[in-house]
């Protein structure tokens, strides 16, 4: 494949704007692992899963909504619901702002660093990556990836390189970090403002009724999206008070690890959901099931030998990451206790992508409240019998193969579809996607 058609490839460029984010991601986070002491590096993870909680109530009723009514649309009615989103996302975005400036005249009263932080930065944050989603979103809808891979750069460039400052300066602190981290973010918004990318020109255009129609469908999703991350936070949340910041860290760093798995992951998900939607409003219900086999399969098939190599150099992998403080920690075990259940991922987050598509984002929401509740318990509990964190890993396992097969057979009952299919559709676009990446030498290694 030559390269002009590969920047042309939307699959492609998605993967190359994960990939940019992941690997950004990656170095940060082995510069802050080995800079900052473990309490102040559970400290940053803890913002982080803090401000990703927050900010799921404002991308868990926006996302899903805006592209699945905007794909495939009218100019008007595209103007109309992208206006009708920017309404939205101002809204929550000014009423989380002024419950977190509340939340300063208490400062005085707060010994905990971790919660220090968060309210200090929380809303500073929040606003700064708001023109920042809404571009992304945008872009997403119209499939110019290339954009979303321009952005990405540019806002994952400006924090490395300021991070790296603050080392040559011996500057390196928690606030300071997060100081950079928001500064880079206003850039990346003067950028995506200056490119006529955020869409906020069409806010006028907003209308009640669309308004109306993006709060219906956004109250579910929101629901899914921010039971979905209290999933994933709940480990760290119960790791924080229960075994404190460092051993927070350590369970981070294998969280870290598992992010590579994300970078085929988001990328697929990203283009899917986009495909899925269209034909879904166009009222094509078995190309809205080839989709959803084809890409829940091919990325399947993709993951296996991704995960067996991962596996095998798990302790490699941990001490690239996190340096030689984190290498006889059980990070790599943890890390370990993730896989065995990461070749399913795939299958699980279409599943819950093409339930929001179809318009059963209810049931998807009730399929993670399920994976919540036994997460929790299972963590709990683990945490009792074991004192460790190693009990809050092995708990994701029956809380994930629980939830996956709720989900599965959930969906069954609006779409025709089987594992054998999943796994035949997935293998013949697997092939494809491995002869169109590696050209001429596809055919002897695939034989």
């Amino acid at each position: 494949m030559k390269i002009k058609e590969l920047l042309k490839n939307k699959q492609v460029l998605s993967l190359a704007g994960n990939m940019v984010m992941a690997l950004f991601n990656l170095v940060t986070s082995a510069i802050l692992f080995r800079h900052l002491s473990k309490a102040d590096m559970g400290c940053y993870l803890f913002f982080l899963i803090i401000f990703t909680l927050i900010d799921t109530v404002r991308t868990g009723f926006l996302q899903t909504s805006f592209v699945k009514f905007y794909a495939g649309t009218t100019p008007e009615r595209g103007a109309n619901v992208l206006g009708s989103t920017w309404f939205i996302g101002l809204g929550i975005t000014g009423i989380v702002a002024a419950i977190n400036i509340c939340g300063l005249f208490f400062l005085g009263y707060i010994t905990d660093v971790a919660y220090i932080t968060i309210i200090k930065w929380t809303s500073i944050q929040f606003i700064s990556t708001l023109p920042i989603v809404m571009a992304t979103w945008l872009l997403q809808a119209q499939q110019r990836y290339m954009a979303i891979l321009y952005i990405r750069v540019v806002n994952q460039t400006s924090f490395i390189l300021a991070v790296i400052g603050l080392i040559y300066f011996g500057s390196l602190t928690l606030d300071h970090v997060l100081l950079v981290n928001a500064l880079g973010c206003f850039l990346t918004c003067i950028v995506a403002f200056s490119c006529n990318w955020t869409g906020i020109r069409a806010l006028p255009k907003q209308s009640k009724e669309a308004v109306k129609e993006l709060f219906h469908f956004g109250k579910f999703s929101m629901g899914t999206s921010i039971s979905a991350n209290l999933l994933r936070s709940s480990d760290t949340i119960i790791i924080k008070l229960t075994l404190g910041e460092a051993a927070l860290a350590i369970y981070g760093a294998a969280q870290n690890l598992t992010n590579l798995l994300d970078i085929p992951l988001r990328s697929f998900v990203t283009t899917g959901m986009t495909s899925i939607s269209a034909a879904q409003n166009r009222n094509e219900k078995e190309k809205v099931e080839e989709i959803f086999k084809k890409y829940a399969g091919a990325l399947t098939i993709i993951f296996i030998p991704a995960v067996l190599f991962l596996v095998i150099f798990a302790d490699v992998a941990v001490g690239l990451l996190a340096g030689g403080k984190y290498a006889n920690t059980p990070a790599a075990n943890i890390f370990r206790i993730f896989m065995i259940f990461a070749v399913f991922l795939p299958i699980d987050r279409f599943i819950g992508v093409t339930m929001d598509v179809i318009h059963k984002p209810k049931i998807n929401f009730y399929k993670v409240l399920i994976m919540l509740a036994i997460n929790v318990v299972g963590d709990l509990v683990g945490v009792y019998m074991m004192h460790s964190i190693y009990g809050i890993a092995i708990a994701s396992i029956p809380t994930f193969v629980l939830g996956t097969l709720f989900g599965y057979f959930s969906l069954k009952l609006y779409l025709k579809f089987s594992f054998i299919e999943i796994v035949k559709l997935g293998w013949g676009e697997a092939i494809v996607l491995v002869k169109g990446a590696l050209g001429k030498f596809a055919p002897r290694l695939i034989k």
